[in-house]
């Protein structure tokens, strides 16, 4: 990013707003219009499946439909997208992502050093502040005329939209008291905190939608909004989410109706919560025939109930209809009827696949944005947790790359003990550890040796599992290397094809020996248990592969070269 050769008074250098890139910027949209289609959803094929798409029937999607996000010129020339710290920008005022104590070591790396003592004094003095709030303090040595302080939320799954929701109250405090102090310009970076355990990419969401709700109102009075990034992970999902609540043309626009969430908060960037909402049907149109007046005279008595009024029912049946204040079916009860259903759909659907051993596979199946939320849930939860346990099992861990660069992922089955293990533990660690892989392609290496009596997880369990790693690890899969494979193990596999996902377990290479293993993973790139060596021993009685056992040193027999 430009900075200004300026340095100010503590050495640090300035950088000043009209030299931060504008959003509107016409080159900047050209540098991201040319990322490919997986790391930037900018111009992708707009009936392409995404985890952001809306299911059907949501009115953000299908085809003819208008985006919650029209695009707005005015708007967009206030947005800016800096990678940097806000504290070296010249603005009105920088944003500081703090505790309720405002402590110093709690709040943003580096600000306090830049601003100098009084900023900590002041703090100190303020009596703390509460999550979701903000307030304001002078910037002391920093480029930036005033600090505005807020205190970002915790993350749990089980509360994720009260953590939404304070979040956005983050946000739209800090621009409400940029207006009360008469500023115009404002920097902010991520204020979600690692600690806290909230997830980049649903922050991100919160965070655009909200500022994007409050300019629409208020954007006469507000000149400037830099979201600062200081990661390049940060900087990413910025670059991805911006076009989707900020699109400069029309195709950026369209194609935001695909990628957009289906819920996108109401008119200030709240999530909605519908089971909250009152369900009172509209107050029926009044029409010109009505009676002008009762036809028995009003009395107004006061009595010990309190006030009542008193009317003949014909003077109400006029005006009324019975339809109005009626409250639709109670939520839970919808819910459970649901469940009850898919229950029902399951019970009845796979009765030969119970009856195979294949497990409970009649379950609904998910849509995008329901599989997009629940790997979301699943990996907060991953990332809250530690599972060393999981680990030292070493059930799944990570390998080097295949012959083409693509990482491998490496999955030991006679490593999975399934009366010693807690399979929802590991399903967390999956998630988590799987989680830089599928972001780009990348391959799975399986090694099936002397696993054929371990007990396995049935299909259900594994096509529940799909549906945890979503449909980005799908797509992004390029094969499951499967070595020393039994006739059990491929018929579960065909199993796992016919009623879980053909499209990734068709994917699966059977490779009978480490030697045809190794033209598809090279062998510096995998870490082997002594064991595989001993069984492809075994299996393929030495033939074309000597095992050196002191320093596991593996090549061919010369007449086989």
């Amino acid at each position: 990013m430009m900075q200004s050769s300026t340095p100010d008074s503590g050495g640090d250098y300035v950088v000043k707003l009209e030299q931060v890139p504008r959003w509107s910027n016409a080159e900047q949209r050209l540098s991201l219009a040319i990322q490919d289609d997986d790391s930037s959803p900018l111009y992708p094929n707009l009936y392409s499946k995404d985890p952001l798409t809306s299911p059907p029937g949501v009115d953000s999607g299908g085809n003819g439909a208008s985006s919650r996000f029209l695009v707005n010129h005015d708007v967009n020339s206030k947005i800016y997208l800096w990678r940097g710290d806000p504290w070296n920008l010249e603005v009105d005022a920088v944003v500081n992502s703090t505790n309720e104590n405002l402590d110093e070591a709690h709040g943003s790396p580096g600000l306090y050093a830049a601003a100098g003592p009084g900023l900590a004094e002041e703090c100190a003095a303020l009596g703390g502040c509460r999550t979701g709030m903000a307030k304001i303090t002078n910037a002391y040595d920093l480029p930036a005329t005033r600090v505005i302080h807020t205190v970002g939320p915790k993350y749990a799954v089980k509360y994720h939209t009260a953590a939404e929701n304070a979040l956005s109250h983050c946000y739209r405090s800090c621009l409400e008291l940029l207006i009360e102090n008469d500023l115009q310009s404002i920097a902010v970076g991520c204020i979600y905190k690692e600690a806290k355990n909230y997830p980049r990419e649903p922050a991100a969401h919160v965070a655009i939608r909200t500022v994007r709700r409050f300019l629409e109102k208020q954007k006469e009075k507000i000149t400037a909004v830099v979201f600062c990034t200081t990661t390049s992970a940060d900087t990413e999902i910025y670059k991805r989410l911006l076009p989707l609540y900020f699109p400069r043309d029309k195709l950026e626009e369209e194609v935001a109706v695909t990628k957009l969430p289906a819920d996108v908060g109401d008119e200030n960037g709240e999530t909605i919560i519908y089971e909250r909402k009152i369900r009172i049907k509209p107050l029926p149109a009044v029409t010109k025939t009505a009676p002008t007046t009762p036809t028995a005279p009003v009395d107004l008595p006061v009595s010990d109930n309190g006030l009542k009024i008193r009317r003949s029912s014909s003077f109400l049946d006029t005006y009324l209809d019975p339809a109005f204040m009626s409250i639709s079916r109670d939520p839970d009860e919808r819910h459970r009827e649901q469940r009850e259903k898919a229950a029902a759909q399951a019970k009845g659907g796979f009765n030969c696949g119970k009856l195979l051993g294949f497990g409970e596979l009649g379950g609904p199946s998910l849509s995008a944005v329901e599989e997009y939320s629940l790997h979301s849930r699943y990996l907060a939860k991953a990332n809250s947790l530690s599972l060393s346990e999981i680990a030292e099992m070493r059930i799944v861990y990570r390998g080097g790359v295949d012959c083409e660069g693509r990482p491998v992922m490496v999955v030991v089955g006679a490593h999975f003990l399934l009366r010693c293990l807690d399979l929802e533990r590991f399903v967390l660690y999956v998630v988590k550890e799987f989680e830089p892989l599928i972001q780009k392609p990348y391959s799975i290496v399986y090694f099936h040796s002397a696993a054929s009596l371990q007990l396995r997880p049935d299909l259900g369990w594994m096509r529940r599992l799909q549906q945890i790693l979503g449909r980005k690890h799908q797509r992004n899969l390029h094969a499951i290397y499967v070595l020393h494979p039994t006739l059990g193990l491929k018929t579960a596999i065909l199993g796992l094809q016919l009623f879980v996902d053909g499209e990734v377990w068709r994917k699966v290479v059977y490779v009978d020996r480490l030697l045809q293993l190794f033209k598809h993973v090279p062998r510096e790139q995998l870490s082997i248990p002594d064991f595989v060596f001993q069984h492809d021993l075994e299996v393929n009685g030495g033939k074309g592969l000597i095992v050196d056992p002191r320093t596991k040193y593996v090549y061919q027999r010369p007449h086989e070269q």
